[in-house]
C-alpha cells in the first residue's frame, strides 16, 4: 500500500517530522511511506497553475499515485501551517489528486491538548469541494508533551501513545482498504 505523508512543518527537528519518520519505519510491513518535502513548493498561484513547475508536478503526480494521504500537522495559531496549506491548495487544483483520497490526520505538539485545533481544521479544509478528501472518521491522534515522548534516536517512549498509534494506524489501513474497494465497485 502506498502513502504519502505531509508533514506541515519544516523545521530541522521538527516533531511532527520525527512522527511521521516514526510510522514510516514502524510500520514499513504494511504500507510504504514517502514523505516529500513541502519547503520546495512555490506558493500557489493561479496564474502557473495550468504550466505548474515541474517539482509541483510530481507532488501532485506521487499523491495522485498514492493509495492514502497522512496528514502530518503542527498547530499554529490554532490552525495548520502556511506550508501545509500551501500544498493543499496547489493539490485542490487541476487534477485535484486529494479527491475521494481515505486520509488520516496526526499531529504532535509540546502543549497538553496535542494539535486539537488544527486537526479539527484540517477536517474543514480537507471536507471543502476542491479538496474532497476523505478524512478517517473516529480516531484523533493528538501527541501532546511531545518532547517527552521521542528519545534521541527519534522512536517513541511512551508506551500508551504507541498503543494508540497502533490503533489508528490499523483503522486507517482497514479505512483505506475499504475506500479502495467501493472506488473499484463503482
Amino acid at each position: 500500500m502506498k502513502i504519502v505523508a505531509l508533514v506541515g512543518s519544516i523545521r530541522h527537528a521538527s516533531y511532527n517530522q520525527k512522527l511521521a519518520e516514526y510510522v514510516k519505519n514502524r510500520y514499513a510491513d504494511q504500507m510504504e511511506v514517502a514523505i516529500p518535502s513541502l519547503c520546495d513548493l512555490p506558493y500557489y498561484d493561479q496564474d502557473i497553475e495550468l504550466t505548474a513547475p515541474d517539482n509541483v508536478k510530481a507532488f501532485k503526480q506521487l499523491v495522485l499515485d498514492a493509495d492514502g494521504v497522512i496528514f502530518v500537522t503542527p498547530e499554529y495559531n490554532h490552525s495548520i501551517s502556511g506550508v501545509l496549506e500551501n500544498a493543499i491548495d496547489w493539490l485542490s487544483r487541476v487534477e485535484h489528486p486529494l479527491k475521494g483520497k481515505p486520509a488520516m490526520i496526526l499531529g504532535a505538539t509540546m502543549g497538553p491538548l496535542g494539535t486539537v485545533r488544527a486537526q479539527g481544521h484540517l477536517r474543514q479544509i480537507l471536507d471543502s469541494p476542491g479538496v474532497a478528501a476523505l478524512a478517517m472518521p473516529g480516531d484523533e491522534f493528538l501527541m501532546g508533551t511531545v518532547q517527552n515522548k521521542f528519545d534521541a534516536a527519534g522512536n517513541i517512549t511512551d508506551q500508551p501513545t504507541i498503543e494508540w498509534l497502533d490503533h489508528c494506524t490499523q483503522d486507517y489501513l482497514k479505512f483505506v482498504q475499504q475506500v479502495t474497494a467501493n472506488t473499484v465497485n463503482e
